[in-house]
């Protein structure tokens, strides 16, 4: 049974004992993966708090925890049937339900739907406004599959889905888009190029076998120091969003966590083994970092 359990599981156990559907849909959407919810999660609670929602609109972020999960879990499946012939190519992701054969193509489409249900049950929470903005990145989701077949930085269109949720998190509070929650978004996407490179860096070998592109390729031998490029640029636009907040050097210190945090990613990375899964996954540590910067600053400034 554990051999059709993914290598990277953080669940395996759990995983084990459930019967064989369960197990496998829920491999399908990466429920024994929580590390991708919560970076789907963050930048939208980033947003909520720094508007000055982080304790009186504390429901707003528990819905958006729960559309984060579903619609990654949707995210996930949609992404396993485009790719199920490119995943039986690449030894991490080969135990995938539907590159094993594990799962019919048919049924992995309904549990896509039933996903997709529970997010529409979120977006029906959110004012019109925030609905609409929210809609706006199914373009940006439908087409991400399909990036690491046309060019070699695929992390920049994932980096422009997973941050998405911070323009509906601000767009929920403050009733309108405005620059401190589009910088915010700006920052995200170079955080998220960041920590999905070193991601990338497990499967650097198979990509370049079977001719698809990612930006721990597209770095080649400059992998630490584009990441850390990346991760400078998402505080310095993260520094302008909480500046719009509140012009205060003190607000700023509030990132100082968060970038000791970053500094200590790209100083003790290695490129092989385990530490590129370790590295990729403190960023839910990070995010909770962001959050208490944003939570702290949004609210002195409420």
């Amino acid at each position: 049974m554990n051999q059709t359990i993914v290598p990277d599981s953080e669940a395996r156990g759990l995983l084990a004992r459930l019967p064989d559907t369960p197990r496998i849909l829920a491999q399908l959407a990466r429920f024994d993966r929580p590390i991708g919810w919560w970076l789907l999660f963050w930048p939208g609670a980033w947003a909520v708090a720094l508007a000055g929602g982080g304790f009186a609109r504390w429901p707003l972020i528990g819905w958006l925890l729960l559309g984060s999960i579903a619609m990654r879990g949707a995210g996930c499946v949609f992404n396993d049937i485009v790719d199920r012939d490119l995943d039986r190519k690449v030894a991490r992701t080969a135990a995938r339900p539907l590159a094993s054969g594990a799962m019919s193509v048919k049924l992995a489409w309904a549990w896509l739907l039933a996903l997709c249900l529970i997010g529409l049950i979120v977006l029906v929470r959110l004012d019109r406004y925030a609905q609409i903005v929210a809609l706006g990145s199914l373009a940006l989701v439908a087409a991400y599959p399909f990036m690491k077949r046309i060019t070699g930085w695929p992390q920049v269109w994932l980096g422009l889905v997973f941050s998405w949720a911070a323009l509906v998190g601000w767009s929920e509070v403050m009733g309108a888009l405005s620059l401190p929650g589009v910088l915010l978004y700006a920052g995200t996407i170079f955080w998220v190029v960041g920590y999905d490179t070193i991601y990338a860096l497990q499967d650097r070998e198979d990509d370049a076998l079977i001719g698809i592109g990612s930006s721990a390729l597209s770095m080649g031998r400059h992998v630490r120091g584009g990441v850390a490029f990346c991760y400078a640029l998402a505080l310095a636009l993260w520094a302008c969003a909480i500046w719009q907040v509140r012009d205060q050097i003190l607000a700023l210190a509030a990132l100082a966590p968060m970038a000791a945090h970053l500094l200590w990613q790209v100083a003790t990375l290695e490129q092989d083994g385990v530490d590129p899964l370790s590295k990729f996954r403190s960023n839910r540590f990070a995010g909770l970092l962001m959050f208490l910067a944003c939570l702290v600053v949004g609210s002195s400034a409420a």
